[in-house]
């Protein structure tokens, strides 16, 4: 899949700019804050609908700009799509796929898959889990429909129960109504909770074998999932809980409380891990959520690598570029604040870039 123009209007702080991309690595280069990592967010508005940066659409409006268009234009197994983001200002967002408005955002994920790698993504090994459960979540629902079905149902479910819990804090609690809640939660929640173990059973040695290229082998690795409620017991989990769950007015087990252990040997990468362990740790993730939904859909994703040289030995880059220039990947984008830096990095791996020099949202191609 390729990604061949990219046309922007106040997004963020880019005012307006046609872009066009070659198959091989696309590079923007330019100081900190001046709209490099923009550029990416935008590509993946246009994939996932969202922001990466988990931003309110308003909020990727230019200073006062009343609205913003992304449009894209692709070539996805010889077809040709061209996608349409525009939110204004008091308006819902639309969202097209040549010309065609989509019923629901859900029908459009999957189609354009993409991975992105951005030092925020730290925050899956210092966060809490909910960012963990994120990544896992925004992996599988690329690739199976039924999993983001069941994990919408779910979530639409968990709301209207909390929903309840606090409507009815101090008064009386209609129990049939709260058991229909009960029983969705548990539906979805032993389905979504089956499907994360089988796809974790083929991520993980993946991700095992990214991290050992990536390293040089100087250490193990490991990926343990972690059920807030063990294999069939979801509702009689939240039966047991409702006590609880009146006190506190939310619902206090389920999926939404599962967890993805990350470890370096036995122990948390969060602990011990330097600073360039747990970077190498991020990118063997996310080459292996690549290399994952190339497998499940046929299709190459779009590669997003937004400043993910810094902190990294020599040893460690040239890995990273000597695996993503493989035929096994496809169209790349990089974001780096040394030109000469990328030169001579991509130079060294004789591989085909295009050079694009970013200023105060301003976006030129270099020669």
């Amino acid at each position: 899949m390729l990604l061949k123009e990219l046309n922007i209007v106040n997004f963020k702080n880019i005012g307006e700019a046609t872009l066009n991309f070659i198959a091989g690595f696309n590079c923007f280069v330019g100081k900190n804050g001046v709209g490099k990592t923009n550029i990416l967010d935008a590509i993946y508005h246009l994939s996932m609908c969202k922001s990466y940066f988990h931003l309110s659409d308003i909020q990727n409006i230019r200073h006062d700009e009343p609205f913003f268009v992304v449009q894209g234009k692709y070539e996805r197994n010889n077809d040709k799509i061209e996608v349409y983001c525009g939110v204004k200002r008091g308006f819902k967002k639309v969202f097209k796929r040549n010309q065609k408005v989509y019923d629901k955002l859900s029908e459009h994920i999957g189609l354009l898959p993409l991975v992105m790698i951005s030092p925020e993504d730290v925050v899956l090994i210092d966060g809490g889990s909910e960012e963990r459960r994120k990544l896992i979540d925004g992996i599988i629902s690329q690739c199976n429909r039924n999993y983001l079905h069941q994990l919408i149902r779910y979530n639409k479910a968990l709301q209207q129960r909390n929903a309840l819990l606090k409507a009815t804090a101090g008064k009386y609690l209609d129990l049939e109504m709260v058991e229909i809640w009960n029983e969705q939660l548990a539906e979805s929640g032993e389905s979504i909770m089956q499907m994360r173990i089988h796809f974790l059973e083929e991520f993980r040695t993946v991700f095992q074998t990214y991290y050992k290229q990536l390293s040089l082998g100087r250490e193990e690795v490991e990926l343990v999932y972690k059920p807030a409620v063990a294999d069939g017991g979801l509702l009689t989990a939240l039966h047991d809980s409702l006590e609880r769950d009146r006190y506190l007015n939310y619902t206090t087990v389920g999926t939404h409380r599962d967890d993805l252990v990350l470890n370096i040997g036995k122990y948390p990468v969060r602990k011990i891990g330097s600073q360039g362990q747990k970077k190498t740790f991020l990118i063997a993730l996310k080459l292996a959520q690549y290399a994952w939904l190339n497998q499940m859909s046929g299709i190459k994703p779009l590669l997003l690598l937004d400043d993910i040289f810094d902190k990294l030995d020599a040893d460690r880059v040239s890995q990273i570029v000597k695996i993503v220039g493989g035929k096994q990947f496809g169209q790349i984008f990089i974001t780096d604040t040394n030109r000469e830096h990328i030169d001579e990095i991509l130079k060294m791996q004789q591989v085909d870039y295009r050079l694009f020099t970013v200023d105060k949202g301003d976006i030129l191609m270099s020669v």
